[in-house]
């Protein structure tokens, strides 16, 4: 897979979230991590020819709640150029099914507060706002 291509869209999707800056060295980490591991995750990607339009990586994890294995929707980005014809609700649809089928039961994101477009894509693809409320601890090595 494409690293750098994936890593250029990584870039395009953190330049608009508040709490994520660009850094490819990272992405370019994080992404040979899930390519290398198919147990941690899977990356999907929507193609124009040879090209890299869009992608979604789905990390897995097992829910102590739910006894079965569920995954975090991690990133899913559009190439701005792309944006609006329809791939990522291709994706998205991909994304689920490939999920479905790999015997997840559910799938959680994140997305900005103030992204209400993000959740208005994400809600008409049947997510729904949880009651549950995000927290983060950041550990420095």
């Amino acid at each position: 897979m494409d690293v750098p291509a994936l890593s250029e869209l990584l870039s395009a999707l953190f330049t608009q979230e508040a709490e994520f800056k660009p850094d490819t060295a990272a992405q370019c980490k994080g992404l040979s991590m899930i390519i290398r591991n198919p147990d941690l995750g899977v990356i999907l990607v929507a193609r124009d020819g040879p090209a890299i339009v869009a992608m979604v990586n789905l990390l897995f994890t097992v829910s102590t709640a739910m006894g079965e294995k569920v995954a975090i929707l991690e990133d899913m980005v559009v190439s701005p150029n792309v944006r609006g014809a329809g791939i990522g609700s291709a994706l998205l649809r991909h994304a689920i099914k490939f999920a479905a089928d790999s015997g997840v039961r559910r799938i959680t994101l994140l997305t900005d507060r103030e992204n209400k477009s993000s959740q208005r894509f994400y809600s008409k693809h049947g997510f729904s706002e949880s009651t549950m409320v995000p927290m983060r601890l950041f550990l420095v090595s």
